[in-house]
């Protein structure tokens, strides 16, 4: 998504609420400012309530991920990955507040400076963090882990004694360039034991064109909990082979409670051992007295616990946005003319439009779809994806209902966490109270339909073809349901952008054809930048 569009979005609102409509009065009733103001309160509220909800999780992983470290056990390990599959849960729904500056996206409510890169950016730079695989030796690059996708060509991790005079460290130890030509596992954070780990370097995220560099957030903790999602012999997986990397990690334990760990990565448990905070970190009172920075396993642990800590300062900072009384929640929900209304409004559609057609149905599942690519599958070391298209679209449906009902922490696809939950005015209530209950009805099926589709992607995945499976050439038809979650989430934004010409809008300016170069009418069809 290109943020700078909004200014356009933001610009046709005002313009338009000068010229008018092709109805004024059909405009001046859906521009009733009592009624937008309902909406806009609702909209602000769900938001605080789901981003409250993602710290309150993010504050359980970290929890989970110190227990991990006082005993690095298999089944600490476990317990580590499950808290991450669930501080997912109200994440993944609030991502429809992007693409609008809001506190996502914008510290001002103008500028592009947000946390949402160091939050949710994917795909990751894995190899910059971590050791990979990679299918083979001979540079291939139609794998789903081959060469191709190990470059980082600008990046600013430095260390105090890189190994000058190799063509990818320079003579003050900055790590700037990793190539596939001279790459090997002794190139990337964790085994560069002369590169601290602090908030520091992980502010450099992202930071490259090629985005390869992404080393924070959300999927940095994931790859360094599962690993790459290799073959049963761990071996990477070539585009035909990934049913056979769909596995029990534990056999004997993969019951009901656990049945999630039969995909994704598997990284071995002595990846992480021994660890650093032990008995004599507990004698010193101080974790870090017994954290030695030339240990690998050591490194992990410090790794996960720098960023996990980010992942909550940036998560409170953008709840701390949406709370009562904040200056951009204020400035959200005043509205004292039509010109504000339409800001608003246009504000709240451009995040519903664009989530649905150019970011979920086109960057988030066309490009994988369309070329059987499991890198560019949003979660693809837990094999979660089917979580994130559900959560994705479901928060589309929380702003047009004005609905929250809270998160599922038991991992069964029901929401049992309920304390924050919102049932308030939505845009569906405000529609019918403006006369155009038609068009209400009309987005009500369409949003039935997407979610149709979008439960059976994830029924597919419980049963144990994850969306890496789903996707695989053998699997991709039209008739499936990926394909058909893309075509729905493209039906429904098009009526989303019918709610913006009610309003006196155009409607092409809430879908943002930039946000995808994906034809999403077509799923087979590839995404040609």
């Amino acid at each position: 998504m290109k943020l700078s569009r909004l200014a356009i979005v933001v610009a046709a609102g005002f313009t338009l609420a000068a010229c008018g409509g092709s109805n004024s009065s059909s405009t001046e009733d859906i521009l009733n400012l009592e009624n937008v103001g309902k909406v806009l309160e609702t909209n602000a509220e769900i938001a605080y309530a789901a981003y409250f909800d993602s710290v309150t999780t993010a504050q359980a992983l970290k929890a989970a991920l110190a227990d991990f470290r006082a005993d690095p056990s298999e089944a600490n390990l476990q317990a580590a990955k499950r808290a991450w599959l669930v501080a997912r849960e109200p994440y993944g729904q609030t991502e429809v507040y992007r693409f609008r500056n809001s506190p996502i996206d914008s510290t001002d409510y103008s500028s592009e400076d947000g946390p949402e890169g160091a939050i949710n950016a994917w795909p990751l730079g894995e190899a910059l963090i971590d050791y990979v695989k990679v299918l083979d030796d001979e540079m291939n690059v139609s794998a789903d882990f081959g060469t191709s996708q190990i470059g980082v060509t600008d990046n600013e991790v430095s260390g105090s004694s890189g190994r000058v005079g190799d063509e990818n460290v320079t003579d003050d130890g900055t790590l700037y360039e990793i190539t596939a030509e001279d790459y090997d596992n002794s190139d990337n954070i964790i085994a560069r034991t002369d590169i601290e780990i602090n908030t520091a370097l992980l502010e450099v995220s992202a930071s490259a064109e090629d985005e390869h560099d992404v080393i924070s957030g959300y999927h940095a903790i994931e790859f360094l909990l599962w690993g790459q999602d290799l073959n049963d012999n761990g071996k990477t997986t070539d585009g035909t082979d990934r049913n056979n990397a769909v596995k029990v990690f534990d056999e004997e334990d993969a019951g009901e409670d656990n049945s999630f760990y039969a995909a994704g990565g598997d990284r071995p448990i002595t990846d992480f051992q021994p660890s650093y905070d032990a008995d004599e970190a507990a004698e010193n009172e101080n974790v870090d007295a017994a954290y030695d920075p030339t240990v690998e396993s050591h490194r992990r642990h410090k790794f996960l616990e720098v960023a996990v800590d980010k992942l909550i300062a940036d998560l409170e900072s953008v709840r701390d946005g949406w709370a009562p009384g904040a200056a951009y929640r204020t400035a959200f929900t005043m509205v004292n003319n039509e010109a504000q209304a339409k800001q608003k409004l246009t504000e709240i559609l451009t995040g519903m439009g664009t989530l649905s057609e150019g970011e979920l149905a086109g960057e988030r599942m066309q490009i994988a779809f369309s070329a059987n690519s499991q890198e560019d599958e949003h979660s693809c070391f837990s094999d979660n994806t089917h979580r994130d298209i559900w959560l994705n679209a479901e928060g589309v449906s929380n702003s047009y209902y004005g609905r929250y009902a809270g998160y599922d922490s038991t991992l069964n696809g029901v929401d049992d966490i309920t304390t924050n939950a919102v049932n308030g005015y939505g845009i569906d209530d405000w529609l019918k109270d403006s006369g155009e209950a038609e068009l209400a009805a009309d987005i009500a099926v369409a949003l039935s339909a997407t979610e149709t589709q979008y439960v059976a992607i994830d029924t597919q995945a419980r049963a144990g073809s994850p969306f890496d499976v789903q996707i695989m050439e053998e699997n991709a038809e039209v008739s499936s349901a990926v394909a058909q979650t893309i075509i729905a989430l493209n039906a429904q934004s098009a009526l989303i952008a019918d709610i913006a010409d009610k309003v006196g809008i155009d409607g092409s300016v809430v879908v943002d054809p930039e946000a995808s170069a994906c034809d999403t009418e077509d799923p087979t069809a590839s995404c040609d930048e």
